[in-house]
């Protein structure tokens, strides 16, 4: 199991940065949306 995903990792390399930063600011959007209603 531990090959399947260091190979699987391995093959999305590229696509590897773009999908973290993508996470990174679903996150982002979501406190943002969350903290909004506080400061109305």
């Amino acid at each position: 199991m531990a090959k399947d995903i260091k190979t699987a990792i391995h093959r999305s390399r590229d696509t590897l940065l773009a999908d973290a930063i993508g996470v990174a600011s679903l996150v982002v959007m979501l406190f943002v949306g969350l903290s909004l209603p506080a400061m109305i």
